[in-house]
């Protein structure tokens, strides 16, 4: 199991430079988790491939379809003061420490591309690279 942040899960449903390393994590360890919040954050990327007219509403509404039946059963809600906790100690917004509060909770990595968030939480977080090279070296 992973925590998967937005970003990643948007890595693999949409094109991008890390599609094909995030299709490998997802073939390695499909069961991904998030805070209830990746919903609205997943939206809002849609929201931006909209306005930007890479994609159309028939797309939109087929990439949320496909994102949540990935994520059904996988969705947590995190505790605030937890949360809370994380903001104080580092310099990361409090979406990302829902994340991190979640990785927290489950005891598993953060899997993410975010530069503030892997150096602020590096026991925590892992790139899609390290956690692909975790997996080649287990015996």
């Amino acid at each position: 199991m992973i925590v998967a942040d937005t970003n990643i899960i948007c890595y693999l449903l949409l094109p991008t430079s890390y599609s094909e390393s995030v299709d490998a994590v997802y073939k390695l360890d499909s069961e991904w988790v998030a805070p209830l919040l990746w919903k609205s954050e997943f939206r809002n990327v849609l929201a931006l491939y909209l306005r930007k007219e890479i994609i159309n509403l028939e797309k939109a509404l087929q990439l949320q379809e496909t994102a949540e039946s990935i994520m059904t059963q996988n969705e947590f809600d995190v505790s605030s003061p937890q949360v809370l906790a994380l903001i104080n100690e580092s310099n990361c917004s409090s979406y990302d420490c829902e994340f991190i509060a979640l990785a927290h909770h489950l005891n598993s990595p953060l899997v993410t591309q975010d530069k503030k968030v892997l150096k602020e939480f590096p026991s925590t977080a892992i790139t899609v690279a390290d956690f692909l090279s975790s997996y080649a070296n287990k015996p």
